[in-house]
Formats: C-alpha cells, structure tokens, sequence
C-alpha cells in the first residue's frame, strides 16, 4: 500500500491584499476633502447677493477674525456666540498679537440693520481700521435693468 502524499500547502498565498483598503482611504480622504470646507462656517447665514461681490480671499483663511450676524440678532465670534457688548473685547484679546488685521462680517441678508451697526461699532471701538462686509454674487444676471 502506497501513501498518498499531498502538496496542497505550497499552493497557499500568504500576500496581503491592500487594494480594498487603498480603495476605502481613498474614498475616506474624498469625503474628508468635501466636507472640511463645509466646517469653517458653521454658524448658518443667507448672506446679501449682489451684482458686482468683491472677492475677499483672506477671509478664507483659518487665522482669519469673523463676526456673524443671524437673522434673529445673534452675534458670533467665529463659532462662539457672545453678546454685543462683549464683541469689542473678544476682538481686541484676538487682536493683541496682531495689530492692523481686517476682520470680516457675514451677516443675514434679513438681519435688522441695527444688530448689524452694533457689531461694526463694537469692532471698531476696538481698535481695528479694516472691516470688511462679505456677500454672495447674485447667480445670472438680470435683464431689462431691474
């Protein structure tokens, strides 16, 4: 009687596989690409569209001082919320290492005119020179000179 013998162990492959998990970083990294930019305003604003926008890049920036202004009067410092009368303040603790910066404000497009004179007015006693008012570009322009 004869022994089979079996040779099955040598056929074994003992790779990894990374492709799938190459596959999933990269829709991981995709996801965290879309999503990030999405991040920097969470303060949620309908900002006021208008024909001719200034581009203003520098408000994108991560070190960049942005006021917020909602609709119903609430005031924002970056993602905090504070009141109107501690806004100068809070600037001026943010400004303290850098002298002459801009600071930006984004407010409602139905915001009332007064919350958004209040911040303006607490930034400036402040001590900042440069306030800037971001708006949207208004999509297509209208015909007939309305």
């Amino acid at each position: 009687m004869g022994i089979a013998v079996r040779d099955e162990g040598s056929k074994v492959n003992s790779n990894i596989n990374v492709t799938p998990m190459v596959d999933v970083m990269l829709v991981l990294l995709i996801i965290f690409m879309v999503i990030t930019p999405m991040l920097q305003n969470k303060v949620q604003i309908d900002m006021a569209k208008v024909n001719n926008a200034v581009s203003m890049p520098d408000a994108d920036k991560d070190d960049a001082i942005v006021v917020a202004i909602t609709r119903d009067g609430g005031v924002f410092l970056g993602q905090d919320k504070v009141a109107t009368d501690q806004l100068g303040a809070k600037v001026r603790d943010k400004l303290s290492d850098k002298p002459g910066k801009t600071i930006f404000i984004r407010a409602d497009a139905r915001a009332q005119y007064r919350a958004v004179e209040d911040a303006i007015d607490a930034v400036r006693t402040a001590g900042v020179e440069d306030v800037g008012l971001l708006t949207q570009k208004k999509e297509g322009n209208l015909a007939g000179g309305e």
